[in-house]
């Protein structure tokens, strides 16, 4: 950029002394002339001539000039109405603009900053959203992403927010208040979120498309903080529930009931957050998506040695595997069946359909070379929480089996961003207590009548919510 000094054409006293040369000169010759045209009897009338035709050739350049000159107005003495000068003013402006915008960022990049999940409801009117806008701009607060969501009457606008780390969710939830926001909704996002949200969908589609276990994984992602629930239509005792939903499913406030395109219905609840009807129909075309797909479960598996030399398969489990899995419950003994399922052995069976149903989380086996099944972990979605089991045959314990589907079973759990995940299991089931311990995460214990719920936190940074609790005694049939 060029300053005005800089533009200034220095004076040099060469120059002064050309041009005064030159005034002399011009002097000289305009003297010569008038004493030769003067003293002729018509010489008056063409000096009065001369005089007027060089006035009228003056005024014809500079007329030419101004219409005609390609430089840039000055501007210096205030700006007239013209395009040019309106243009130059408006370019003036946006440089302006820009330097002090340029000011600010760098004074919003020096300073520490929070992301926020903002949602609120506005009058579907226009200046609503400006309204937001101006408030939220008058906190120094950047918009990052926005949402809307058309209702019957006014508009839910959705936000992800930048805004100063010294910012209370108070202080902004009164001002967008203020702006004629309502039923307003703050949360702490994280860079997952700046994702936007078509490319979010398209990618809980694909995951939703190669694997039937992550529907309420995804439908948990798409509509954010909320609780589902996978209702069979029949129970592990084989009585029809009743859970039941039409195809189109139903949409209740914060409840929406989508159909189970395996037997039943899922349900979503969400707390003080009505789900909107963009919420519905995109939760519809994920459980529509997973209908048309059919049972369908990764087939890729792992080969691993035992220290004794053995060879032992780690691959993904679902239903066709539920006769090689009641074979294993054959040679189980009584006691390891105990264990396993905290309620009446003859039972165990029954338990099996649920468990290796991809509609209620994911589930490993490990089987011999021979194909016999030896061991099955299972990581099943228990509404916010996650719980893990293990079973392995008696013939097979002691050899870490446990321990490598328990770490493998972990990392599906944070894979899913799951906080935390727990285990229910009997005081002296020694050999589980230890594979939890061997994980070398934080853990909680929570003992009740024998019953040891152990729970590992995955994520240390990002604690459980405060007032949740863990569940202390398992329900007949609701953990196995």
């Amino acid at each position: 950029m060029t300053s005005a000094k800089s533009a200034r054409r220095p004076h040099h006293w060469r120059r002064d002394l050309i041009e005064l040369a030159a005034l002399f000169t011009a002097v000289a010759v305009a003297d010569a002339i008038a004493n030769l045209i003067g003293h002729q009897p018509d010489g008056p009338y063409l000096l009065v001539a001369s005089a007027v035709a060089l006035v009228a050739t003056a005024a014809f350049h500079t007329w030419w000039a101004r219409r005609h000159s390609h430089a840039p107005p000055s501007g210096e003495g205030g700006s007239a109405p013209g395009g040019a000068d309106a243009a130059e003013h408006g370019a003036r402006a946006g440089t302006a603009g820009v330097a002090q915008d340029s000011g600010a960022g760098a004074i919003a990049g020096a300073e520490e900053t929070t992301l926020w999940r903002m949602r609120t409801t506005v009058r579907d009117a226009p200046g609503s959203l400006a309204a937001l806008c101006v408030a939220l701009a008058g906190l120094r607060v950047d918009i990052l992403t926005l949402g809307t969501h058309p209702l019957a009457q006014g508009t839910v606008d959705e936000f992800l927010l930048r805004a100063p780390a010294s910012l209370q969710a108070q202080e902004l939830s009164r001002e967008i208040a203020a702006a004629g926001g309502t039923s307003t909704w703050i949360e702490r996002a994280d860079a997952h979120d700046l994702v936007d949200i078509p490319t979010r969908v398209l990618s809980l589609a694909t995951r939703t498309a190669l694997d039937a276990a992550e529907l309420p994984l995804a439908l948990r992602q798409l509509l954010g903080r909320c609780t589902i629930h996978s209702l069979p239509a029949v129970s592990v005792t084989g009585r029809p529930t009743g859970e039941s939903a039409p195809v189109e499913g139903v949409l209740e406030g914060t409840v929406m009931r989508l159909r189970d395109p395996s037997g039943g219905v899922i349900s979503v609840e969400r707390p003080y957050l009505p789900f909107t009807p963009t919420e519905f129909a995109r939760a519809r075309a994920l459980a529509e998506l997973d209908a048309r797909l059919g049972p369908r479960v990764p087939r890729g598996a792992d080969v691993l040695t035992l220290p004794e030399g053995n060879e032992i398969t780690v691959r993904r489990a679902d239903r066709g595997d539920l006769a090689a899995a009641r074979a294993m419950h054959d040679r189980c003994s009584q006691r390891t069946l105990g264990l396993r399922y905290h309620g009446p052995v003859a039972d165990a069976d029954r338990y099996l359909d649920h468990l290796l149903s991809p509609r209620f989380g994911r589930t490993l086996a490990v089987q011999t070379a021979s194909g016999k099944l030896v061991a099955l972990g299972h990581l099943l979605w228990d509404g916010d929480e996650t719980e893990v089991a293990l079973l392995v045959e008696d013939d097979w314990q002691r050899r870490g089996i446990g321990s490598e589907l328990l770490g493998r079973l972990v990392a599906l759990a944070v894979e899913a961003g799951c906080d935390s995940v727990y285990a229910v299991t009997q005081s002296h089931n020694t050999g589980m207590v230890a594979a939890m311990r061997a994980l070398e995460l934080p853990l909680d214990y929570q003992i009740e009548e024998g019953t040891l719920v152990i729970t590992a936190r995955l994520t240390a940074d990002r604690p459980t919510a405060e007032g949740s609790a863990r569940p202390s005694a398992p329900a007949e049939g609701a953990r196995r």
